[in-house]
């Protein structure tokens, strides 16, 4: 993997998950408004899913991308200071093929393994 090439792919994970945040915050939004005309008790509402349901799905959704999020940031940061690539535990090269499948990794597998 050339050098540019981890580093464009984390920036562009990284987009991804701003957008997805976006959308999240979007979907919150339009929750608090659809809460604010219906009324208090909506865990019996025969019509599907409750607010509070779609509440805990985007805040599950938003913890999650706010977790990878961290991690694509670490990842910018090992390449900045040019210690991407190599685990964080044992200092060996981490395999180009557990980079491609998972660009922020900073652990290799048998390490990882481990933890």
């Amino acid at each position: 993997m050339a050098a540019a090439e981890p580093e464009r792919a984390l920036r562009a994970r990284a987009r991804e998950l701003d957008d997805l945040l976006a959308r999240l915050d979007r979907d919150e939004q339009s929750i608090r408004t659809d809460r604010a005309d219906a009324t208090a008790d909506d865990e019996h509402d025969p019509e599907g899913s409750t607010l509070s349901g779609e509440w805990q799905r985007i805040e599950a959704l938003r913890g999650a991308a706010r977790g990878e999020r961290a991690d694509v940031d670490a990842a910018l940061q090992r390449v900045a200071d040019g210690t991407y690539g190599v685990c964080a535990s044992c200092g060996r090269p981490i395999p180009a093929a557990r980079l491609e499948a998972r660009p922020m990794a900073s652990l290799c597998v048998a390490c990882a393994g481990r933890v």
